[in-house]
């Protein structure tokens, strides 16, 4: 039966490749991957030799159609990305619905992402959040900050390291100072490092130590003031 695999892959140690994940790459009559050259090293290093196609952001919607056209005849086909679980801010989202309008199995395995880690290092309030991903360059970033500057639940974003300083300096000036911050860097590999305070302790720390790697920030939602409950003389004159 034809379908569709969405495989997470390690997002920096290689130990974190499940033994399901080898075996559903293995199997798999093709390989969608988002950079071959990449990925050849991880099917090396597991000794997995199904051949591969290219598949990501600036392809995907003209490379869809005709993967489609290959699950219906017949094929199983999986799809990675650089690291972590595809379409979470990587290619993955416009197969995953071409095949589900075609009626054609998808089957995510669960594995490896960024945020997840980040979000419980960080120490924050984790029962309600918001994954953020990439914020825009330029085109809507200022009006997104103002939005985001109201959210109450922890937030979740992807930063580049070029970009870190920038975000960080964005964050005290749109939710200020004090706003409880978690800088996670390189997670899963030799050099990880959480860095956690202020918004300004943090942006403080890294003019200080360049940053470098893949980042995920975790940022404290907007404290939620609660309205002092009114004594009874109050009630009673308002009441009158």
């Amino acid at each position: 039966m034809s379908k569709l695999y969405i495989v997470p892959t390690p997002i920096g140690n290689l130990e974190d490749m499940t033994f399901r994940a080898i075996r559903v790459l293995q199997e798999a009559d093709l390989i969608l991957a988002e950079d071959t050259r990449t990925s050849a090293k991880l099917l090396k290093h597991f000794d997995i030799a199904t051949h591969m196609h290219s598949h990501h952001m600036h392809n995907e919607h003209k490379t869809s159609d005709h993967v489609v056209l290959r699950l219906k005849a017949g094929e199983t086909i999986a799809l990675i990305s650089d690291a972590g679980t595809p379409a979470i801010s990587d290619p993955g989202f416009l197969l995953v619905r071409s095949c589900i309008e075609n009626n054609i199995a998808v089957e995510c395995l669960p594995g490896a992402t960024a945020f997840v880690p980040a979000l419980v290092n960080s120490g924050l309030p984790n029962d309600k959040f918001v994954f953020e991903g990439f914020l825009p360059d330029k085109k809507g970033r200022q009006t997104r900050y103002l939005q985001l500057a109201e959210e109450t639940r922890t937030m979740i974003l992807y930063v580049s390291p070029h970009k870190l300083l920038k975000t960080l300096s964005e964050f005290v000036q749109y939710f200020g100072a004090d706003r409880p911050i978690c800088v996670s860097r390189e997670l899963s590999k030799l050099h990880e490092e959480n860095v956690r305070g202020t918004a300004q302790e943090v942006l403080a720390h890294f003019e200080k130590n360049a940053p470098r790697g893949e980042i995920v920030v975790v940022v404290g939602g907007k404290p939620i003031v609660k309205e002092a409950k009114k004594n009874k003389f109050q009630k009673d004159n308002e009441e009158e």
